[in-house]
């Protein structure tokens, strides 16, 4: 059996929560900061801040082939380099080996996934951004799918509850479409970046560019955790942070859980099952297999928290089957694994820049700029080709020391290359928003299972004519910006990849205002399972266009705070 962590087994607990990356995490720590009694049950293997970071401290030379994977890695982790930078060297022992944790595409669907304590808050991109009314009331407005069951005011304090503690480095803008957050100082920009902002509020009425809104401490102030402090600019973030200084449950919420004396962690511990009481209609616990030895075990709670990701959530409650839920716990409706999305990238515009030779930049910050939505928030912003939209990460850097390979460049040549910095170049990717669609699903196949004797996932999901119509907007005005900017030999990318790529996974269980058309209600609660939460991607009704887990951090801790009042209130 597998060691436990934190606290002694029992048999029954107030609540379980069920992985620990940024949701679980935080599900974990207002549960036991309540005083509930929680054992959080993590899949993959114990990893313990700092000491596991095994590449945290390597430098490019200690990495053989140049870090670069091998034939060998390839063929255990074929689908996880499909982002082209998750089966590096420093970073590939994060991510799963598909051989073992194989998944099924009737169309292409990019599932990056991370088993270990801390989940993906270990190697997350950490862009934090609110969403607006905007994106909460889009649905509604044009008709699209369902409506959200809340709006900006009901989350907007979860959303300063949780950046007080994350730490969020940005500047504030006052944009309707980008609410500010609490904030940590901003990253500065570096001259060309700066230049490129300058001139785009010049030419492009309302639209701004700003530093990256990114989970980094950026200041002195002291931070809850395991001695979180600040950026230290290093830029090796998904490696694992030694200082702490971006947000990851590892470093910050678990280390609060475990510090109530409430909480009780087990790794290696899968869970596929909730067990549904039809006399209560009321969950009882959770059923789980051993990863390693494939013990099978039981564990009872007053309330359940799904935290595993959109995907492995949905997966978890569609084989929860009763007489009562013969389709999956909550699926009433049939949107049980539908309607899933993540954003498009891999479309913008990248071009040289010409000046400021003599400037340059000390460390390597870990955000670039940002440009906020412009499309379709009103007025003259509005197009009638597609609806919602984008925005665009990116940034300016110099040239790097790949410039310098060329036969004709030796000895002193060589050397004086080496000690001058290239040109500068700058780049701006767009971040697009997908629309939900039933027919994006994902279903389980009995046929195909697991080494632990579990139905494979299968997914059957693309983009459609409105993404495809956004990608050429977005491609065309990157151009236009950088040109006008006054950079040169601007080109434009498009490479879509395919759903997933952005690892923003999202749907598949989403709430609404219906039981008949939706899984969760307001509160993240499975509707006819009221002590149920599910708080991951699962729940997102639509996507937005910005990094979501800002909003899983802040749904995640209104829900399992409502839980706790519940709770005692005798209502669940």
């Amino acid at each position: 059996m597998s060691k436990f962590y934190y606290n002694e087994e029992q048999e029954s607990y107030d609540a379980i929560v069920v992985g620990t990356g940024i949701s679980g995490g935080w599900a974990a720590k207002e549960l036991c900061g309540n005083g509930l009694k929680t054992l959080v049950l993590e899949r993959g293997r114990m990893v313990k801040h700092r000491d596991d970071y095994k590449t945290a401290k390597m430098d490019p030379w200690d990495f053989p082939n140049g870090g670069q994977p091998t034939q060998e890695d390839l063929k255990k982790q074929g689908k996880q380099n499909r982002t082209g930078y998750t089966t590096r060297a420093d970073a590939k022992h994060w991510f799963v080996n598909d051989l073992d944790h194989p998944y099924n595409e009737t169309r292409r669907f990019d599932w990056m996934r991370g088993y270990h304590v801390g989940g993906r808050s270990l190697m997350w991109g950490r862009q934090s951004y609110r969403w607006s009314d905007i994106d909460f009331e889009a649905n509604k407005k044009e008709g699209i799918a369902v409506d959200w069951p809340l709006r900006y005011k009901d989350i907007a304090p979860w959303y300063a509850h949780v950046e007080r503690y994350v730490g969020i480095s940005g500047e504030a803008l006052g944009l309707p479409q980008l609410p500010d957050s609490v904030f940590e100082p901003m990253m500065e920009l570096n001259c060309v970046e700066q230049h490129v902002r300058e001139k785009i509020a010049e030419h492009f009425n309302g639209r701004v560019m700003t530093a990256g809104r990114v989970a980094h401490i950026n200041s002195d102030k002291r931070f809850e955790g395991n001695g979180r402090i600040r950026c230290q600019f290093r830029n090796r973030c998904i490696r694992g942070c030694p200082f702490g200084a971006y947000f990851s449950s590892l470093s910050s919420t678990l280390p609060a859980a475990e510090a109530t004396g409430n909480m009780t962690l087990r790794p290696d511990s899968i869970v596929h099952e909730v067990v549904y009481d039809p006399d209560t209609k009321k969950a009882t616990g959770v059923k789980v297999i051993d990863r390693i030895t494939k013990e099978e075990f039981e564990f009872k709670a007053k309330v359940i928290f799904l935290c595993a990701s959109a995907i492995a959530s949905t997966a978890i409650l569609m084989q929860s089957k009763s007489d009562r839920f013969p389709d999956g716990l909550g699926n009433d409706s049939d949107q049980l694994g539908r309607n899933i999305m993540d954003h498009h990238l891999g479309v913008g515009a990248a071009g040289k820049f010409d000046g400021f030779e003599d400037n340059y930049y000390k460390g390597r910050k870990p955000a670039g700029i940002y440009v906020p939505r412009f499309r379709n928030i009103g007025g003259a912003s509005n197009t009638d080709k597609f609806l919602r939209g984008y925005g665009y990460q990116g940034g300016a850097s110099r040239g790097n020391w790949e410039d310098i390979i060329a036969e004709v460049s030796h000895g002193k040549e060589l050397k004086d290359a080496i000690l001058k910095p290239g040109g500068w170049t700058f780049g701006m990717g767009g971040f697009g928003e997908v629309l939900p669609y039933e027919d994006n699903r994902m279903t389980l196949d009995y046929d195909k299972l697991d080494q632990w004797g579990l139905p494979t996932v299968t997914f059957d999901a693309d983009f459609k004519e409105n993404e495809w119509k956004m990608r050429e907007d977005m491609k065309e005005q990157a151009v236009e910006m950088l040109t006008k900017a006054g950079l040169r030999d601007v080109e434009p990318f498009d490479d879509p990849g395919g759903l997933g790529l952005g690892i923003h996974e999202m749907g598949t269980a989403r709430m609404g205002r219906d039981p008949k058309t939706s899984v969760l209600n307001a509160y993240n609660q499975v509707h006819a399972c009221k002590n149920v939460y599910v708080t991951d991607g699962a729940f997102m009704t639509s996507a937005a266009c910005v990094n979501p887990s800002l909003t899983y951090m802040a749904f995640s801790a209104r829900a399992a705070n409502h839980a706790a009042q519940e709770l005692k209130k005798g209502t669940i």
